[in-house]
C-alpha cells in the first residue's frame, strides 16, 4: 500500500478514535501530523481543529486528512467549506469506497459516537486502499469546484 502524508484532527468527542487511528496509521508507515485536540475534557470546539486540517490538505501540505467528532457531521461541514477539500462522512466500508472511488475524497470524517472503534479502523484501512476510478466521475467533480 502507498504511504501517505496525513493531517488528522478532532474535538473532544472524537479524541479516543483519533488516537487509535493515528496509532494504526503510524504503524502502517504513514506520516501523520496531529492538529489536536489533545484531550477529552473539557469540551472543545471542533472548528478550531478541523479547519486547520482541511486548510493544510487544500494547500497540498498533506495528501489526505481525517477529521473526527461525535457524529462527524459538523466536522465534514467545516472541512467542506475549504475550497479544494472533498470530505466524505463515512459510517461503513461501502461509504468509504464510494467516497474515494466516485468522489476522490481527500478528507475522511468519522463520528466516534456513531460506530464502533473496530469499524472506524476498517473504514480507515478501506479508504486508504481505495483508488479514484476517474472516468465518468471526473466531469462530475469538475462541477464541484468549477
Amino acid at each position: 500500500m502507498k504511504k501517505f502524508s496525513i493531517a488528522i484532527g478532532s474535538d473532544h468527542a472524537g479524541f479516543a478514535y483519533k488516537q487509535a487511528i493515528k496509532a494504526l496509521l503510524l504503524a502502517e508507515g504513514h506520516t501523520v501530523r496531529d492538529f489536536g485536540t489533545d484531550h477529552e475534557n473539557p469540551p472543545s470546539d471542533y472548528p478550531d481543529y478541523i479547519r486547520p486540517v482541511a486548510e493544510a490538505v487544500a494547500r497540498g501540505e498533506f495528501e489526505r486528512g481525517i477529521v473526527l467528532g461525535g457524529s462527524g457531521n459538523g466536522e465534514a461541514m467545516v472541512a467542506n467549506r475549504v475550497r479544494g477539500v472533498r470530505c466524505g462522512l463515512c459510517w461503513n466500508e461501502q461509504t468509504a469506497i464510494w467516497s474515494r472511488a466516485h468522489n476522490d475524497a481527500n478528507c475522511l470524517a468519522i463520528g466516534q459516537r456513531t460506530i464502533s472503534q473496530e469499524d472506524a479502523l476498517k473504514i480507515v484501512r478501506t479508504w486508504f486502499a481505495t483508488e479514484f476510478e476517474g472516468g465518468r466521475h471526473i466531469a462530475r467533480l469538475k462541477k464541484v469546484d468549477p
